[in-house]
Parts: C-alpha cells; structure tokens; sequence
C-alpha cells in the first residue's frame, strides 16, 4: 500500500509550518490569503487527508469510523463477522459503518465511494468479486483490509477453506462414503467457493478415491441447493453424502432430505446451522470463526494507519471439525 501523506509532507511541500497547515485545513486561525492557496494546492496534488482518527484518539473524540462492507446483511456469518469488528472497534473507542453490496462490484463501488466520503478512517471489504475498491482506498490513502476473500494490493484475512473442506471431506471418506457430492456457492469463481472445491477434490485425491463430476452442483440460495439436492438424489447412482459448501446450501439441503426422507444421507456443512444438534441426519460441519475474522482485519488496518508500510500480508483463521454424536456412515 502506498504510504499516507501527512500533514508534515504537506507543510514541507508548501514550505510553511505544520501549524500554518492545520490553520488552513481547520480554518482556526489567521493565514495570508497566498499562504492558504498554496497549502490548498498541495493538499490537493498529494492527495492528502485528515487523520481523523488519530485527531479523535488525542482528544478523545467520538467521531473516528470505521466501514464495513459486506455482500449480504441476512447471512449470519456476516451478521457475526460484523460483530467482531464492533466488538474491537469499541475497545478502541471507535464507531462502525455498515454497508451492503450485495454481492454487485458496482453497488461495492458506490458503498466504498459513500464511506471515503464520510472520510472513513479505515476500509474494511468482504470483495464481490474483483476487489475494485483498492483502486479507490489507495487513491484516497485510506487502508483497507479485504476479509473472507483476498483482492488486490491491500492486506486480507481469510480462512482456512481449502484446508478445512479437506478435513471435512476426507471424514466423510473415512466414515465409507464414495459418492460425496459437493454443493458450490456461485458465482463459480468466487474465491471461497474454488477453494472449497479445491480442498474438496484435494480429500478425493489423498484417499485415492476418483471423484464424479456429476456430483459438483452449484446453488445460491437455499431454495435453489433445495432444488440441487433433490436433482443429485434422483440420479441412478445417487451420493451417499453432501457437502454443502456455504451456508444457504446447507439449508436448502437440510431441507431436501427432509422432504424425501433420506436420513441415511451423510451431511457436511461449511458453517454451523443454528440447531444443528437437534436435526436428523445430524450435522457434522467445517466451523469458521468470523468474529475472530473481523477483530484481525480491524487490527490489520489500525496498524497501517499507525504506520506500518510493509508489503499486503494475508492472515489465515483457522477453521475446526464439529462431528456429530452419532455419525452417519455408509452403506453397502
């Protein structure tokens, strides 16, 4: 990331003191008229901007923020990633900012041009798909950390996907089952979904077990994973397992089993269900932890804005195996 100007490049630059700069930038004092334009004109070519949240720790001011992206306000996994960042904003006396893409770059755009203009201290993403906003952080100075998928030039924080479809999937394997079909997110290149696939395909792979493409299915929202599950089920060779690989997918599975009564299904989600305990098949799943997400991509932020320049970085979360009292296995 390039580095932030300061008040101190801008006082050099204009070749006055860095208190005639903050007299021209908070308009709290007398500056000679040509004095002020010359100041204006370089806060202008560099590009330069408050550092308002280091003003509001000095003094202790209420009205430091920090923005939050995310694609999907009814997803409880955001829901929880968005509570870590509060829950560490406020430590740091700091207030949030939350706003919705809804999954669409150019609505991101519009949201992440909404917070700069509010001069937002820090930029956190969940990216629809390209990352564009760290054309528009860079250009403002602003740090910005992507979270739950990676983009380009900025600090992420993602977690162990490829690594825990991987564990998930090659249980299910353990337990005898063959047939183990994968539910995908869409759109297919999101990265959280490829890398699902990928750690999915990397447990066939280990095992030494061929995997059926025919069981790659890809689904949205739970009503269409619903529909999906139903389609695999009817196949003449039908999975003996799933492996639903987002959160709608899980539901929408949950509740084709449900409806064709198929208990006898094995089923591995990415992400806890509420109730997932009480249901039937029971629920072994690949847990994330968002809130531990959201507090690491705020730190990641804060220390930027706290001066540390060194190359983007990406910390990974760890992700657990949650396997159910009674496991599913195959058979015969």
């Amino acid at each position: 990331m390039e580095r932030r100007p300061t008040l101190h490049d801008v006082a050099r630059e204009a070749g006055v003191s860095a208190k005639t700069v903050s007299r021209v930038l908070n308009g709290d004092g007398p500056v000679a008229a040509a004095t002020r334009e010359r100041v204006q004109a370089v806060v202008r070519r560099l590009g330069f901007r408050p550092n308002l949240l280091a003003r509001s720790i000095r003094t202790g001011g209420p009205d430091s923020t920090v923005g939050l992206v995310v694609p999907d306000l009814d997803n409880p996994f955001f829901g929880a990633l968005a509570g870590g960042v509060e829950e560490a904003a406020r430590a740091r006396g700091l207030t949030v900012l939350l706003g919705c893409s809804g999954g669409d770059p150019a609505r991101e755009t519009e949201v992440v041009g909404a917070f700069l203009a509010r001069r937002t201290a820090v930029l956190l993403v969940v990216p629809a798909t390209g990352g564009e906003a760290s054309a528009q952080a860079r250009a403002a100075g602003v740090p910005l950390v992507f979270v739950d998928r990676p983009g380009p030039d900025a600090d992420c924080v993602v977690s162990s996907n490829r690594a825990g479809a991987r564990e998930g999937v090659a249980h299910l394997l353990g337990l005898g089952h063959r047939r183990v079909a994968f539910l995908g997110d869409l759109p297919p290149e999101l990265y959280t979904r490829r890398e699902r696939l990928a750690g999915y395909l990397d447990a066939f792979a280990a095992a030494g077990v061929t995997s059926a493409d025919a069981l790659v299915a890809e689904a949205r929202t739970a009503a269409d994973a619903e529909l999906a599950v139903l389609r695999l089920l009817a196949l003449p060779d039908p999975p003996t397992a799933l492996f639903a690989s987002h959160l709608n997918a899980a539901t929408g599975a949950v509740l084709a089993l449900g409806r064709a009564g198929r208990r006898e299904v094995a089923l591995l989600a990415f992400d806890d269900l509420p109730l997932a305990e009480v249901l039937d098949p029971p629920l072994s799943a690949v847990a994330q932890a968002p809130a531990e997400l959201g507090a690491t991509a705020l730190r990641l932020a804060l220390a930027r804005l706290d001066g540390d320049d060194s190359p983007p970085r990406t910390e990974t979360v760890p992700t657990r195996l949650v396997l159910p009292g009674r496991p599913v296995t195959a058979h015969p």
